[in-house]
């Protein structure tokens, strides 16, 4: 294995490690609440995939999607990602489902995220000029023939690791939230809250009722303005920081 392919493999068991060792010290937020929303408790908690099992790794600040098996690089390959507007999810997830020439505009083969608060995938395109750029509405856009490569190698249930660079779930920076916001930023809070004793919900992405509720109780406790939307008092009060 060369020093590119060791620095990739020791970011993806670290990223692995990292998350659970967090999780498990959080008390209320223990790996049982992964399930609700990754379904990876077991690899979370012992930090090992079998030899014989791919694995799928994407790291937004290259752009690039590295295929394991087991602990070695078979292939990587440049994908096109979220713009912006419409980023793509930070996480742990899995592939839930694969279709064939499933759309339009999403290529020869679909790989769908069992993201739980939006429809996400990776897939081929009709768009070959977008790949290597953030240009999609949050899923990975692949040239058709990678993605064709791809979808025959990787069996449903394949753990995909998305990773967006220093700034974790909050992508590339602190958002206001509103309710009705699905992304990784609502995640980011909604773990917050519920260490702190404010939210009892499933950590799912999804700015509901729920989480309203847990907010106002939050602001009223913390001196804050009582309203609905998650600033950047209510993240600074909540300790989540841009730069953790």
């Amino acid at each position: 294995m060369n020093r590119r392919n060791f620095q990739i493999l020791s970011l993806l068991v670290f990223y692995f490690t990292l998350i659970c060792l967090i999780y498990n010290a959080m008390g209320d937020y223990s790996c049982s609440d992964i399930v609700e929303t990754a379904m990876v408790a077991q690899e979370m908690e012992s930090g090992i995939i079998g030899d014989d099992e791919y694995n799928i790794y994407i790291d937004l600040t290259e752009s690039l999607l590295y295929l394991f098996k087991g602990n070695e690089l078979v292939k990587k390959y440049v994908i096109a990602q979220g713009k912006p507007s419409s980023p793509s999810p930070i996480g742990i997830w899995r592939i839930g489902n694969k279709a064939r020439n499933w759309g339009s505009g999403f290529g020869s083969r679909w790989m769908g995220l069992n993201v739980p608060w939006g429809l996400y995938g990776i897939h081929g395109t009709n768009r070959p000029g977008s790949i290597g750029y953030r240009a999609s509405a949050g899923c990975f856009r692949m040239h058709n023939t990678d993605v064709e490569e791809l979808y025959d190698i990787i069996p449903n249930g394949t753990i995909v690791v998305v990773q967006g660079g220093q700034f974790g779930n909050l992508g590339s920076g602190l958002e206001i939230l509103e309710p009705g916001a699905r992304k990784s930023h609502v995640v980011e809070v909604q773990r917050r809250l519920k260490v702190l004793g404010y939210y009892n919900s499933s950590i799912d992405g999804i700015y509901g009722e729920g989480m309203k509720s847990a907010i106002i109780d939050f602001k009223r406790d913390n001196g804050l303005p009582i309203t609905h939307v998650v600033d950047m008092a209510t993240y600074e009060a909540l300790g989540i920081l841009p730069f953790e």
